[in-house]
């Protein structure tokens, strides 16, 4: 009988051969991260009781090498130091905006699959992917198992943190007979096509096409339909705005906390009296995200973030990354011909979505 694996197929059976390969020939060694010494000891007995075979756990660790890089790049990400108008310029230009509409019409069967399951329009899905790896052409080239570690155990601050996504990616690994030491990804552990982190991969990656494996490593129908179920489950409201626009002073109001990533709590009246007005027409009670946007010229533009807008957020924590994806999402909108009245709203409110 002869048998016959699509591209993606294939890409997966070579992950799954070179972990099962590297798995049998990988000792332990004098490693950067001991597995039988201290907080990496405790990390190796701590997956071991979630049923993963310890001696596979103390390999995969014997294999991990400290990368000082990793550190120097978590202190100088762009969301830390920039403000929108330069972030907006990375992530905007029209290259990215046609390989958004490209991306689409390669995956359209996908893509509308989602929107039907899911709530979440194509262009929102493709604006993630546009932002965090270009369709899938730049995922990361440092070594998960690398990135994990090193901040697992010497990040000053968040080492309890890292140490839960490096027990999730080496039982993500595992489960899926993949070489942890073979995923590539970002200097922070996100991986593949949606930069999921791996708490994340084991909470919200699906099999869209039913092929037994979630693998958003290299294919990017489950990755499609996994950034969908991100959204719903954080509670994307379909067909409600994420941002509206609004007018206000040259200077930002005192006694207003402006591009928080928290759910809206700051009521349209409030603002109204600090001399910020939306250009919708939205209760006096209505409660949404006051953001001031620094503009190129020195000028703000102010928006109004609602609960779609929260909603991105809980995918990077970042006021410009929600913004950048939410522009990048109508210029493809735009680039297709699509009416998407789903961004923003200068008349009243669709129904409120549970």
């Amino acid at each position: 009988m002869t048998v016959t694996m699509s591209r993606h197929g294939r890409r997966w059976l070579g992950l799954a051969l070179g972990g099962l390969l590297a798995g049998l020939s990988a000792g332990v060694s004098a490693a950067d991260f001991d597995p039988q010494q201290g907080k990496v000891r405790a990390l190796v007995d701590e997956v071991a009781e979630r049923g993963i075979d310890r001696d596979w756990v103390e390999r995969a660790m014997g294999r991990a090498e400290f990368r000082q890089e990793v550190l120097d790049a978590m202190s100088g990400a762009a969301e830390h130091r920039m403000v929108w108008h330069d972030y907006r310029d990375i992530f905007l230009g029209e290259e990215r905006i046609q390989q958004g509409v490209a991306f689409i019409d390669a995956h359209r069967e996908a893509f509308e699959r989602a929107e039907a399951e899911y709530g979440v329009p194509p262009e929102m899905i493709a604006a993630i992917l546009g932002v965090e790896t270009r369709y899938g052409r730049i995922t990361g080239d440092h070594r998960v198992l690398d990135s994990l570690s090193t901040l697992a155990f010497n990040h000053p601050r968040r080492g309890d943190f890292f140490r839960g996504e490096l027990a999730a990616f080496l039982e993500i690994t595992y489960r899926q007979e993949v070489d942890p030491a073979s995923i590539e990804g970002s200097y922070a552990g996100a991986m593949g096509y949606p930069q999921f982190i791996p708490t994340s991969y084991r909470a919200y990656a699906v099999d869209f096409d039913g092929d037994g494996h979630r693998n958003l490593w290299t294919n990017p129908v489950d990755a499609i339909g996994s950034i969908a179920n991100y959204f719903a489950e954080h509670r994307w409201q379909p067909g409600a705005p994420i941002y509206h626009e609004a007018e206000g002073p040259s200077a930002r109001p005192d006694g207003i906390t402006f591009n928080a990533a928290r759910p809206p709590s700051v009521s349209v009246g409030e603002l109204a009296a600090a001399g910020i007005e939306s250009e919708a027409a939205l209760a006096a009670d209505t409660q949404v995200v006051p953001l001031a946007l620094e503009m190129e010229d020195g000028s703000l533009r102010y928006r109004f973030g609602r609960d779609n807008f929260y909603v991105i957020t809980r995918y990077n924590h970042s006021y410009l990354y929600a913004m950048a994806a939410t522009e990048l999402a109508e210029a493809i909108a735009e680039a297709e011909g699509r009416q998407a009245d789903w961004f923003t709203a200068t008349a009243a409110d669709p129904e409120e979505r549970p």
